[in-house]
């Protein structure tokens, strides 16, 4: 048996714990330069974005109603002709004015949002973020209304108007709600007020894939979800995407078992449409076919996009406009996607 030199051994130890103790010191400082870089360029563009001119103009419409008499509704037909079809005649709007219903509507709305200050701080500070990204975009005006709890029509963007049907923000548990699907109701909160708005925005500059595989559809939503990470930075990933925090919570410590179920079936390129009623699709839950099923959130297959979009941008920084134009399997191929574990 060869002698072994102790000492000789003691210090080659010590160098290679030296060694490693550099690598990893040096690791974790570009990291945290790298994250601090990223930190001052992100508080630049944002600084930018404050000083971008813009006058928002919010009508509401809905107190003014409130507060209207029979003699004021010509004046009111006349500002907001968008709202009152010309085939119905006034008597159907001075009986509404007396409507037990649409006095209790305006009562809860005028609870729940008082002078709307909050919010129209909110969508000034979105409307800034669209001009500076999408400066050719021109800023609705903003009109404010109750619509008898139409939530699938809750926020309406045209090239000049913004409406919003402010009864479809109550709060998850308000008595209107009773009778709506649970997982329909939770998404009727003022929180996600500005993220819907963003939402309907994002329809405008984010072409639909011709491609029908799952994978153009994820990252399609993907790319609406990201847009919201740029135009809605304080907003929490739960309010971007409509989940609750323990929704979000369960997405995230699922998410490599979520990709890993995607991949192992063969779904990225699948065009079966029914991927989209299982994963993408307003539903109280997504659809494995496993028993876990009722305990996930809806819509995994947007939040998967998401992540295959942020992970991509990070790897590839490039203008937002060019991102919402880059095909699913190029985002996917340069993101080199590995969920976390």
């Amino acid at each position: 048996m060869c002698p072994v030199n102790l000492n000789a051994v003691s210090l080659k130890m010590k160098w290679l714990v030296k060694y490693f103790s550099v690598c990893v010191y040096g690791s974790l400082l570009l990291g945290f330069l790298l994250m601090f870089s990223s930190c001052r360029e992100e508080d630049k563009v944002e600084q930018e974005i404050a000083k971008v001119p813009l006058e928002l103009k919010i009508h509401r419409f809905d107190r003014e109603f409130a507060e209207a008499t029979a003699e004021d509704i010509p004046n009111l037909k006349s500002e907001y002709p968008y709202l009152f079809p010309a085939q119905f005649p006034d008597s159907i709007w001075v009986a509404k004015l007396s409507d037990t219903l649409q006095i209790e509507l305006s009562e809860e709305v005028d609870k729940a949002f008082g002078n709307f200050a909050d919010e129209a701080e909110a969508l000034e500070s979105l409307f800034k973020h669209i001009k500076y990204y999408f400066p050719e975009f021109s800023t609705p005006s903003v009109v404010t209304l109750t619509s008898d709890v139409r939530y699938e029509d809750r926020v309406i963007l045209t090239d000049t108007l913004l409406l919003i049907g402010l009864d479809n923000y109550l709060g998850s548990d308000h008595y209107f709600y009773e009778g709506i699907q649970r997982y329909i109701a939770t998404g009727l909160d003022k929180k996600y007020l500005a993220s819907d708005v963003a939402s309907a925005f994002s329809k405008r500059v984010i072409p639909y894939p011709r491609n029908r595989t799952f994978l153009s559809r994820m990252v399609h939503y993907g790319k609406e979800l990201y847009l919201k990470d740029r135009l809605l930075p304080n907003d929490s990933d739960a309010q971007k995407i409509g989940y609750t925090e323990e929704e979000m919570d369960w997405a995230l410590a699922n998410e490599e078992q979520i990709w890993k179920y995607f991949v192992e079936r063969e779904l990225l390129y699948n065009t079966d449409s029914q991927l989209d009623r299982k994963f993408l699709d307003p539903a109280p839950f997504s659809k494995f076919g496993l028993e876990l099923d009722n305990e996930s959130p809806p819509r995994l297959g947007r939040y998967i996009g998401w992540q295959i979009v942020r992970v991509f941008m990070d790897k590839n920084p490039m203008p937002l406009k060019q991102l919402l134009n880059t095909p699913a399997d190029e985002i996917l191929k340069q993101s080199n996607y590995k969920p976390k574990k």
